[in-house]
């Protein structure tokens, strides 16, 4: 008996060790779910982990997850005890995950103290407030552009469409069908685009998802004077239902004098693509002649408020991290590995952490020397130059969006997947409905989607 109560022991001890090390093991390798998949992309993030692995003897496994599967995969991962240590996302998923208990918001709150807040964009950290911090570490982002034709403006001596008055005005001013439309809005129905670009204009007339008690209050006269504002600028915009992929090719066909896009629309206006000509470069027998007249706003001007609609990533640590390494990770990302996360696409992964304390602007100048492009390749400012690049980095402290500051993340997913918005929009340019009615109804639907 003697003698199996010392094997057993041994055995004991030997299995101990065992997963001692096992676990030592597991502490130095954290495992980073990440949505940008493309095999280029993959490739720059296991560099910088591998990057990070030298610096810290931390081995990150780069993990690529669809965008659109990526909420699926994290609902189950629980349950399966797989959660990742960090997660590259979406705001439309951080408000959600944060009120299900799958990140931890300490871990977030302590990276953004420990890099500085100031250093950080405004509206991206506020995007992700909650209370008593963030629910994830903002890294990139896109802010919504209003792009004009600055050769046309200056013919008619129009002045920088950055407000409502002065969009239709140049709308009304510019507008000569079939040759070129003054404005082209997006009307589809169908389309997650339709509302990104309402929410725009709503956003900047002080609309908001909520009222004052937090409930959701869409019937407002700020709404009703969106609606009508929203119906006049479709006056010079051409019929049927119009999406992203309508207005990127007038725009750069030369038939639009204004349209809403985002920043990854600017390698392909600057004639970079061979796959996608630009006409009024073709016409004019100037390589780069649309890019060099594109005049572009990104915060507009309403009657009661002022903003820029934002698409923020966020880098969110899970409540199964291991938080140590994890917060380790993300500071990397966000200092020594940065600009090379950025160089992932320039155009549209701006930089929300603008520099360091002691160094404001580093993040900013480096993103500028950044080149963008898919067959040839340059930098954005040889295209655009400064005014347009600091116009584009400026709009982050401004970006805003419905729902995410008052903690309405999950519902705001809700009214993107359900498209209630546009298909009720749509009714209303059709002439179906009351700017009125159209309002009421707009707000009972979100409320049923609650």
């Amino acid at each position: 008996m003697r003698y199996k109560s010392s094997y057993v022991f041994t055995i004991t001890i030997f299995w101990i060790a065992i997963m001692t090390l096992s676990t030592a093991g597991a502490r130095n390798r954290i495992t980073f779910w990440t949505t940008e998949v493309e095999k280029e992309r993959l490739e720059i993030q296991r560099e910088i982990a591998h990057a990070f692995a030298k610096r810290t003897g931390i081995d990150v496994r780069v993990v690529p997850v669809q965008e659109n599967l990526m909420a699926e995969r994290i609902a189950a991962a629980p349950a399966s005890g797989s959660l990742p240590d960090v997660i590259f996302h979406p705001i439309d998923l951080t408000i959600g995950w944060a009120k299900a208990g799958i990140l931890d918001d300490r871990s977030a709150t302590d990276v953004v103290k420990r890099l500085g807040k100031e250093t950080f964009g405004a509206g991206p950290l506020n995007l992700a407030r909650i209370s008593g911090g963030y629910a994830a570490v903002p890294v990139d982002g896109w802010g919504q552009l209003l792009l004009y034709r600055k050769d046309l403006f200056k013919k008619k001596g129009l002045p920088v469409p950055d407000s409502w008055d002065r969009i239709l005005q140049a709308a009304r001013a510019l507008h000569n069908p079939p040759l070129i439309w003054g404005f082209e809005a997006a009307t589809d129905p169908g389309q997650a685009y339709t509302q990104q670009v309402f929410e725009h204009f709503a956003l900047s007339n002080g609309v908001r998802l909520t009222g004052p008690s937090g409930n959701i209050n869409l019937n407002t006269p700020e709404m009703v004077q969106t609606l009508e504002f929203y119906k006049a600028l479709t006056r010079f915009t051409p019929r049927g239902n119009l999406y992203w992929l309508h207005t990127r090719m007038d725009y750069i066909s030369g038939r639009a004098a204004m349209i809403i896009w985002s920043p990854f629309i600017l390698d392909e206006l600057s004639g970079l693509r061979k796959d996608m000509p630009v006409i009024p470069d073709i016409t004019k027998g100037e390589p780069g002649y649309l890019a060099r007249n594109t005049g572009l706003v990104s915060i507009i001007h309403g009657p009661k408020g002022t903003a820029q609609y934002g698409q923020i990533n966020y880098l969110g640590i899970t409540r199964d991290a291991d938080k140590v390494a994890a917060r380790q990770w993300v500071e990397f990302l966000l200092t020594d590995g940065y600009l090379r996360w950025l160089s992932m696409a320039p155009e549209g992964k701006l930089p929300v952490r603008k520099g360091t304390r002691n160094e404001p602007n580093r993040f900013i100048d480096g993103w500028m020397e950044l080149e963008f492009g898919v067959t040839t390749r340059a930098r954005i400012s040889e295209f655009y130059g400064m005014d347009v690049v600091k116009t584009i980095v400026d709009g982050v402290d401004g970006f805003d969006r419905w729902g995410f500051a008052e903690g309405k993340g999950a519902l705001v997913s809700r009214i993107y997947r359900t498209k209630a918005i546009p298909e009720i929009l749509k009714r209303f340019l059709d002439g179906e409905l009351s700017a009125k009615q159209a309002a009421q109804m707009i707000d009972e639907r979100v409320k049923t989607l609650e």
